[in-house]
Parts: C-alpha cells; structure tokens; sequence
C-alpha cells in the first residue's frame, strides 16, 4: 500500500511538473513548391554539442509533429526524407523559451537545389519564398542602437536616402510594418528612424496585395510595395525608447522622445517632435495627407481618388514642407494594437497631432513656347504656411468563425492652415522687350474634416476556394476657406511703354464637400483544381458641392458686391454600377488571370447660379490580364496588362473662371469625356544566394486614348492665358520606362556593387492658341555603387552616376531643354578607440546648361559629426554634427511640362552645428508564457 501510494505520489508530481512546464516543440513539413505535405519524414532532436541524437519522431499523415517534453538546452532539428535535402536548424530552449514551433518547414528536391541550397541554421542572409523576399537580419553588421533604418541600408536593392524615404528594386515603399500590422498607421519612418534595429528577426519584401485579392486568391492589380519588420520573439515583452535633444547655431534645435512598450501581443507606443532642421517633422509621405486644404476628386472605374493641392485653391500649397523654406514642426503620436481571445480578435488605433509652419523664398523662371514665339517671365515669391492636425484612426478584426471574418476600420481628420504668398512678377517678350509685371498678394485661412468609416466581410463557403466577400465604405470630406486676393497687373507695349493697368480686390470664400458611398460584393467559385472564377458587382454613389463666391469691395475694406465672372455654385451626383468577371489560371509554374469589369456612369451636375444642368452616362470597359511564370523559388517573370478609365475630375468640368492668378486664368468645360488608358507591365527577377547576386528587370508602356488635355490661349499683347481642358482627338499620347538593377558581393574583398541602368519619356500634346503642340521627352541614366563595412573598424558606401534628358516642342524646334546631369552620393563612419566615431556623407548634383537656361547648376552637400558613446551599451551618446559644411544649399529644380520650361530656385535649410544629447534606453526580455 505505502509503494502504491509513493508511486502515485510521483506519477502525480511529474504530471504537475509538466503541467506548469509544457516544453515542446512542433512543426509541419511540407513541400510547398508540389503544394503537398510529406508524411513520415523523420524528425531527429540532435544534442548541439557532441551532435548525439536526443529525441526521434515521424510526421503524422498532415506532415505535422511534436515532441514533448523536452529539457533546456542546445539542439539540433535535422529534417531528412527521401530525394529531398536535408534540413538543419539550431535552436535553444531555455527559461524564456520552454517552446518552439517552426511552423511549416519547406523542404526542397535535391533534382532542383543545385546552387540553391538554404541551411537554415547557417543563418542564410536571403530566402526567397514565392513572392517574397526575406533578409536575415543576423546575417547583418550592426552596431549598438543602430536602427531599423541603419539595417535596410545594408539589405541589397534597398536604398533609404537621408529623408528616410525607401526605394526597393526600384520602387518606393509607402508601407512598413511590424509583425504584419500598421504601426502609426502608414508612416513608414515612425518605424524606420525609431524601432531598434537589434529587435529584428527578419525583414520581408514583398507586394502586398489589396485585402481582396488576398482573400480570394485571384490578383485585382492593386498592390503595394511593403516592408515588414518581424522582431525577435524575445524582443516582444519590454520597452525601450530614445530622447534626443539638440541645440546649434543660428537658433537651430531638434527635440524627440520616443517611447516603446510590448507585451507579447500588446504594443503601445508615444512619441514627440520639436525642430526646425526639417529632419524630425512630418515624414515624407505625411506631407500629402497632412497638406493643405483644397484638393480635387477624380473618378477612376467608378471609384473615387482625392488629390491634394490644386491651382484653384487659394491656399496653395497648404503649408506642407518639401524642402522649400524653412520649416518650423512640432508633433507627437500615440499607437496602440492588441491581439486577444486566441489571437481572433485585434485592434490597431493610432492618434497624431502636429503642426508645421514654413516661412520660404522662391525665384521661378519659365519659358512658355507659343506659335507665335516665346515668352519669358521670372517671379519672386514669398510665402508664410502654417498648418495644424488631429487625426486619430482605428482597426478592428475579428474572426467570427473558422470560415468567416470581419474588418472595420474608422478615421478621422480635422486641419486647419493659415496661408500668406506674395507674388512680384515681370513678363518679358523673346527680344527681352517688357510685356507685363504683377504684384499679388494671396491670404487665406480655412479647415477641413475628413471622416473615413468601411467594413469587409469574408465568408469561406464548404467546398474549398469557394467564397465571398462583401465591402462597404463610407467617406465624407468638407472645406471650407475664405481669403483675400490683391493684385496688380501692367501691361506695356514693344517699347515698354504702359498701356494698360488692371488692379483686383476681392475676397473669395469656397465651402466644398464630398460624400462617397461604395459597395463591393464579390463571388469566387473553383471550376477545377487549376481553374477558378470571380464575379464582382458594386454600386457606389457620390454626393458633391462646390459653392466658390468672389466678392469685390463697394467701399474700402467692405467686401459686398458679387462677382458673377469668378463665382458659381455647383452640386453633382455620380451613380455607378460595375459588374465584371476575372479568371484564375494556376498550374505548377504557371499563374494567369484575367477578365473584364463593365461600370456605368450617371453623372448629373447642376449649376445652381444660372439653373444649368448637366447630364451625362458613360459606359468604361475595363479588361485586365496578368501572368507570371515562375522559373524557380529564386526566379520569375511576370507580364500584366489593364485597361483604365479616368472621368474628368470636378474642376475640370466645372465652368467657372478662377482668377487667382490674373496672367493664368483657368476656366472649366462641361462637355468634357472620360479619357482611356492602356497600361502594360513586364518585370523579371533572379537570385543565386551562393553568389549572393540579385537581377531585376522591370518596365512599363502606356498609351491614352481621348486623353483631358491642355488648351491655352495666349494673348501675346498682354501675356494673360487661359487654360481649359479639353479631349484629344487624332492622336495618342504615350510613355514608358524600362529600368534594371543588379547587385553583387565580392566575397574576397566583401565589397558589395550595385548597377543600375534605366530609360524613361513621353510624348505629349496639348493645344496653344489653337496650335497642337507635341511634347517629346526622353531620360537616360545609369548608376553604380561600392560599399564594404568592416565591423567596428569603418564602413563606407558611394555611388555615382550621369544621366541625359532630352525635351523637345514641336512649337519652337530649336529651342529645347536637353542636358546632361550627374549626381553622386558617398558616405563613410570611422570607429576610433575610447568609442569615438567620426561620420561624414555628401551629396553631388550638376545639371547643365541648356538651350533654354544659359546657366549650369552645381552643388556640393557635405555633413558631418563627431560623436563619443558611454557605458557598457553605448547608450549615451555625445555628438557635435555640422550640416552643408559648405554652405551650398540651395533649393533647385528644373523640369519640363507641355509647351513649358521652368526653372526653380528656393531657399532651404543651410549651414549649421548642432551640439546633441541622445540617450537610446532598452529593457527588453523574453515572453512571458
């Protein structure tokens, strides 16, 4: 009795040690490439150190396995079935890491390794797993509170440039994120410049494609170039965070505080910004959705796209910093995501305020090609912006069921700007003869409310790949502005003398509003294993109103007689109906689709003033087709084609003059049609991760038909142009560009070299007092790069490379813009003893004179720092920095557009020193079980 109830005793000891102990490990191998899993393979547990065999399994039926319990230690997972090679991988399991699940284990054919082979444990530096390319971020050098974007740096075919913004193979990254979720939304720089570059597992680069081609399989076009950040399982339970204060010469500073906290599936997140250096306000993208007021709606396929900005609204450009000026920012941040009840329900919610105030100077000088000859104005421009923001957004996901989901995300945002431009203009005839000045002044103060609310619902159905979707969204935008417009024009014959003088007083208010409402429900059902189909229909409805009244002063200062020349009040309502059909092709190394969508179109707009309307119904045809063969996991070649229609967008048709600015006059048409483009793309890309070389290829060409094109008339008396647009007729506008890149490491020296060569242009046309103008434009460039790091010795990166542009108008043959160009950029960290580090980077760009600008252009960036770190984690860091040591900076941009050449000179940021204190604190651990 006493050994029977020891021996319970003990049974019941061990199962409660196991209990609050579950070590275990998992996994399922598979065969993804035969989309197949492999069944018995056999699984060994290997002791790391003397490589002795600790545990052995076989996968079940499903591929699937587990081993438990298992004790702490090193070991090794040594994967084997017949043909296929076998896999290894390292791995520990200690206090903070009783488990480890390996998820799906792709194993390869030996047939098809040859140079491709992949060891896991020996930290392979890039994978690439059908779509996506993976980097090891292990397999990179980093040095202590470097940060995500110090990594990407070092990942071949990414380039971060010094505003943070990501180019990858060749396309911009407008999304990062972190374990597959939006971290403050999509402000890819809140990530890169902030989150420890040692707390990356792994960086993945793909296209994400659109939430509905995800669910459904089959591919709608839509995709976006995307960086996700997956982190260290025992990086996720912790915080960490940076303050960095600065203080330089000529009253320059920059301020920021960032703090980080995650808890296994929790993260919040704060951070805040001060500076006037233009490097810590708002990022890159956010200067387009945090820009000013105005904007304008265009209709593509039914649907609706706003766009910032526009040269009919009298605040321009709304107070956003692109460089021009100097900029005065202050925001701050809070994120919060959350996973629950077994990872089937999350929320991910951002709120941001900021502020940014620019103070600029500009000088522009144009050249604008007339039949009649040329004309050439320069313009002085001062401008004070400012503009403040709330914006707060939220998404939540649940899983109702093993077969049905649901996603609702809601957004907000209100702004308010504050503008001021000063204009003093003069305009002069091709035989330097005076034809016209102007002195304008634009005020303007308004607001603006964005609200954003949709839902998408899934549904899995009982036979596999059959299923449906259902999309509702909701969207409502009000403006409203009011402002004063002074100005005062001149106008002087061939012998300079004044003939003419026009002065403007008014005040202009402009109340707009937009009300979209779109519905998408989708039906996808699998003909066969290999054959598939999606039918679509969707109804969207859209409420709009434009109320711009212009009102000139009876008296001084009392603004009350209307002006019915530059005032209109419209109201407009769009009902669409799109139904289509798409086709899914897949079969071993073969993917095709493609279909036809058919949308129709009411659009009825009333002009309330004059009790005009306007009705028209439009019928857009919109094929699409894409295929991709995939040579092998390492290489593929894909080819694309859509058809597109763009309806004129509400300015464009609304028959009202905008006297803004009085020489350029623009007026709208209501017998404008829907414009329809053709759009083919090819891309290619190979990788051999023993040679550790990467070849992409990827182009573009596109031709329009019955394209919105410019009309203007010039009167060459006065230089005063009117602009309205209108459809093109007998001809086709066209443009493409074809661009490659290959990288490659050295491994002898470990040098990595980059080249890239690419071509791009255009041909255009528009009408100049009734003459058709043809445009052709044609760009050339090529690049190489050099780099090589040593670890805590030096590293270094430079490329260099000259491109050509050539701009040719059919109005004046012998007048053009081609020139060539070269810009190059290195930069170079040297580590010295007693953990001082010294950093210097430049940047190079010339352009040369042309036959239109008789001046070549030339600058020299040079910035440096010297900086001492402390403490066992160099954690605090001391830092002197100076920017354009030179002091070269000077804002510059010359492009051509239509029948017009322009030149552009501004004021930015120049020389300065910055003395700054950056303290990186981090209290990271593993996870808690």
């Amino acid at each position: 009795m006493k050994k029977l109830s020891l021996t319970f005793f003990l049974c019941a000891l061990c199962i409660c040690v196991f209990a609050q102990s579950p070590s275990y490990i998992k996994g399922i191998v598979a065969d993804s490439a035969a989309n197949t899993k492999l069944r018995n393979a056999t699984i060994s547990i290997l002791n790391a150190k003397d490589s002795t065999l600790y545990k052995f399994t076989r996968a079940a039926e499903n591929g699937a396995f587990e081993i438990q319990p298992m004790r702490s230690g090193n070991f090794i997972l040594l994967l084997t079935y017949p043909e296929y090679a076998d896999y290894v991988y390292h791995f520990k399991l200690d206090e903070g890491n009783l488990s480890f699940n390996f998820g799906t284990v792709n194993m390869k054919l030996k047939a098809t390794l040859l140079n491709e082979v992949i060891i896991k444990g020996q930290a392979a530096a890039i994978k690439i797993k059908g779509d996506t390319t993976e980097f090891n971020a292990g397999s990179y050098t980093i040095q202590p509170n470097d940060k995500v974007e110090d990594l990407l740096r070092k990942l071949p075919g990414i380039q971060v440039d010094k505003d943070g913004k990501i180019t990858a193979q060749g396309k911009t990254v407008p999304k990062v994120l972190v374990d597959g979720e939006e971290f403050f939304g999509d402000d890819p720089t809140l990530v890169t410049k902030n989150l420890r570059a040692d707390m990356v597992d792994k960086v993945q680069l793909y296209e994400k494609k659109s939430d509905q081609a995800s669910f459904t399989g089959v591919d709608d076009g839509e995709k976006t170039q995307t960086i996700n950040i997956k982190l260290k399982e025992d990086k996720k339970n912790g915080f960490f965070g940076k303050v960095d204060i600065g203080g330089g010469t000529d009253d320059f500073y920059a301020g920021q505080v960032l703090f980080n906290k995650f808890k296994a599936k929790e993260k919040f997140s704060f951070f805040g910004t001060a500076s006037n250096t233009g490097k810590t306000g708002l990022s890159w993208d956010d200067n387009n959705k945090y820009g000013g007021g105005g904007g304008d709606v265009q209709f593509i396929d039914g649907g609706m796209m706003i766009m910032g900005g526009g040269g009919d609204e009298l605040e321009s450009w709304g107070g956003r910093y692109n460089g021009e000026g100097i900029p005065i920012a202050r925001n701050a941040g809070a994120h919060y995501d959350l996973k629950w009840n077994d990872d089937k329900e999350s929320i991910n919610t951002n709120y941001k305020i900021g502020s940014l105030r620019v103070d600029g100077t500009k000088n522009i000088l144009t050249q604008r090609n007339l039949p009649e000859g040329i004309i050439n104005s320069n313009q002085d421009q001062l401008t004070n912006n400012y503009i403040f923001r709330h914006k707060l957004d939220a998404t939540y996901q649940i899983k109702l069921d093993t077969t049905s989901n649901l996603k609702v995300t809601v957004s907000g945002t209100s702004k308010n700007n504050e503008t001021a431009n000063n204009f003093s203009s003069e305009g002069r005839r091709e035989d330097n003869s005076l034809l016209n000045t102007e002195l304008r002044d634009l005020d303007n103060k308004g607001d603006e409310q964005i609200f954003n609310v949709s839902a998408f619902y899934t549904k899995k159905l009982k036979k596999p790949g059959r299923n449906y979707s259902l999309n509702l969204s909701q969207m409502i935008n009000e403006r409203n502005s009011e402002g004063y417009l002074y100005s005062k024009n001149e106008f002087f014959d061939v012998n300079g003398v004044l003939n003419k003088t026009e002065l403007t007083d008014q005040l202009k208010t402009n109340k707009a509003s937009n009300s979209f409402f779109f519905t998408n429900l989708t039906y996808t059902e699998p003909i066969n294993k290999k054959l598939s189909v999606v039918l679509n229909y969707g109804l969207s409805i859209n409420n709009a109103s434009a109320d711009r009244k212009s009102y000139n002063a009876s008296t001084p200062g009392q603004y009350d007689m209307l002006d019915n020349q530059f005032s209109n009040n419209f109201t407009s309502q769009q009902l669409s109906n799109q139904g289509g059909a798409i086709l899914s092709y897949k079969h071993k190394k073969s993917t095709l689709n493609g279909g036809l969508k058919l949308n129709t179109v009411n659009f009825d707009q009333l002009d309330k003033v004059n009790d005009i309307s306007y009705e028209r119904t439009f019928v857009n045809w919109m094929p699409q087709a894409r295929y991709q063969y995939r040579f092998s996991q390492y290489r593929a070649f894909g080819l694309s084609y859509n058809g597109r229609t763009s309806q004129p967008s509400v300015s464009q048709l609304q028959p009202v003059a905008v006297n803004d600015d009085v020489l350029n006059i623009p007026i709208g048409n209501p017998n404008l049609k829907p414009s329809y483009s053709n759009n083919f793309n090819f891309e290619y890309n190979s990788f051999k991760v023993i040679s550790n070389t990467s070849l992409f290829f990827y182009g573009s060409f596109n031709f329009t038909n019955n394209q919105i094109v410019n009309n203007t008339t010039t009167d060459k008396l006065t230089g005063k142009s009117q602009y309205q647009f209108i459809n093109l007729k007998d001809e086709t506008p066209t443009n493409y560009y074809v661009n490659s890149y290959f990288s490659k490491k050295i491994k002898k020296i470990e040098l990595s070299v980059d080249v890239e060569l690419g071509m791009s242009g255009n041909t255009s046309y528009n009408y100049v007092n009734d003459v058709l103008n043809e445009t052709k434009n044609n760009s050339y460039n090529a690049g190489v790069g050099l780099s090589k790091h040593k670890e805590k010795k030096y590293s270094f990166n430079i490329s260099f490379g000259p491109a050509y542009n050539t701009q040719q108008s059919s109005l004046n043959e012998n007048i053009n813009n081609n020139g060539l160009s070269y810009a190059g950029y290195g930069s170079f960290t040297i580590y010295l003893p007693a953990k001082i580090q010294i950093s210097s980077d430049a940047r190079y760009n010339y352009t040369a004179k042309t036959a239109s600008f008789d001046q070549s252009f030339e600058q020299t960036i040079v910035n440096s720092s010297v900086s001492k770190t402390f403490f066992k984690g160099d954690n605090l860091k001391l830092s002197l920095s100076g920017n354009d040591l030179l002091n070269q900076n000077t804002g510059f941009q010359r492009y051509a557009s239509a029948s017009t050449i322009t030149q552009t000179k501004y004021n930015t940021i120049k020389r300065y020193f910055m003395f700054s204190l950056i303290w990186d604190f981090n209290k990271m651990g593993g996870v808690k079980k």
